[in-house]
């Protein structure tokens, strides 16, 4: 087993009735970033929890290089975290902070330094963290998180609060912390930042595992067979594709999603019946389009239907 591995094994954690975490497995390898998805209440948080040793399962395993949490010799320079970006005293100056982090984990305190200028902290190191923004609060938790230079890094919603500077940044700071052979996770609600660093997905639901595979497969499997049509015959060429078999789906006013037949099908129909076109082309999903098509029947909160005029 490598030091810079994380293994979930069947693990199951239970909260009274609730079932958080129901006998999951997965495993985060190194030199990749694997994105960790799932609805509000599917588990992540709990999963996340238990890896880091601060639950404890009820039933299976969730282990760093082989080994469980609470048994790691130097557990900041083996595990590095970031969970709640608020959970810092508001009364305490950002150095000093990492400083008595760095002390009490046997740490140079000219590590303090170098992670202060990686996330872009140096100026702010003597400013008190109460009076941080979010987003400084968010990069204060990561310089944490890589204080000990660990193999193994875990992110919980690492770009929550970051301006569109700093939202570019986390994505070439996860890529290159994976380039560097580390196994990253990172837990996030926001599709688009995942499609642009992950290289792997976990998707899971109400605690158990949906989807363990690459982004590049899941955009492919969720574009198979859908074709954008543009036609300014919109509603003559819906009922001519649909009484083809397809499936079609308006989605704006000339424009026309078709699942089920191949662009060369869909032309090939359009001209029989004398319905010009000005486009025709596969449909490449976005990994929201295609993250929302595996989770619909495990979310455990959703809208349905309009909502009422106020």
């Amino acid at each position: 087993m490598e030091s810079t591995t994380i293994e979930v094994r069947e693990l199951s954690k239970t909260y009274g009735a609730t079932v958080a975490v129901d006998g999951l497995s997965f495993t985060v390898r190194p030199g990749q970033v694997t994105g960790f998805v799932g609805p509000n209440g599917a588990g992540k948080s709990t999963t996340m929890r238990v890896i880091l040793g601060l639950d404890a399962p009820d039933d299976g395993d969730a282990l760093v290089g082989g080994r469980r949490y609470r048994d790691l010799a130097s557990p900041l320079r083996e595990v590095g975290a970031l969970l709640d970006a608020a959970a810092i005293h508001p009364g305490r100056k950002a150095r000093d902070h990492l400083l008595w982090m760095a002390q009490y984990n046997g740490l140079p305190a000219r590590r303090v330094d170098e992670v202060l200028e990686q996330v872009g902290l140096t100026q702010a190191a003597r400013r008190r963290a109460g009076g941080f923004s979010l987003g400084m609060r968010q990069r204060l938790g990561i310089a944490g998180a890589l204080l000990g230079d660990p193999p193994v890094l875990l992110f919980d919603e690492p770009v929550n609060g970051l301006d569109p500077e700093g939202i570019v940044w986390i994505r070439g700071l996860l890529r290159s912390l994976a380039a560097e052979g580390r196994a990253v996770l990172v837990s996030s609600h926001l599709m688009g930042e995942l499609e642009d660093s992950a290289d792997h997905l976990i998707v899971i639901g109400r605690g158990r595992l949906i989807a363990d595979t690459t982004v590049a497969e899941l955009v492919s499997a969720a574009s198979a067979d859908r074709v954008v049509l543009r036609t300014s015959h919109r509603t003559q060429a819906m009922t001519v594709l649909a009484t083809a078999g397809a499936t079609v789906a308006a989605t704006d006013h000339d424009r026309v999603t078709v699942t089920g037949l191949t662009s060369e099908h869909v032309i090939q129909l359009l001209n029989q019946h004398g319905l010009t076109f000005t486009e025709v082309a596969a449909h490449r999903a976005s990994l929201e389009e295609a993250y929302m098509d595996l989770t619909r029947d495990v979310v455990e909160f959703a809208a349905h239907g309009r909502p009422r005029e106020a």
